[in-house]
């Protein structure tokens, strides 16, 4: 059996790894959402996990922001909610959690 680490990463594929060990921030208050990322980060993690209905994407992206580590070096996954299906709903929600996050 394989041995993880905090680097171990998986292969989509198109190729992209993505961090195998994330932060999931469901149920996290606002400033414990932005220290627990930050710490996170500062402690190796790369893939964070939010959602627009969790209402803490703009913590998310701050404290991305602040950790001073690039954004491309982040796998940052978020999620739509239900009423957010079809074309047009989903890209107007993705356009608002972007803004969220890079807020």
């Amino acid at each position: 059996m394989a041995e993880f680490t905090i680097n171990s990463t998986l292969t989509t594929n198109q190729k992209v790894p993505i961090p195998i060990l994330g932060l999931g921030v469901w149920k996290s208050r606002p400033k414990e959402c932005f220290e627990a990322v930050k710490f996170a980060l500062e402690s190796g993690y790369r893939h964070i996990d939010t959602a627009a209905i969790y209402g803490n994407e703009a913590d998310v992206g701050a404290a991305i922001k602040e950790s001073g580590i690039h954004r491309k070096d982040v796998f940052l996954v978020t999620k739509l909610w239900n009423a957010d299906q079809g074309y047009d709903e989903a890209q107007k929600a993705i356009d608002v959690s972007l803004k969220k996050i890079r807020n």
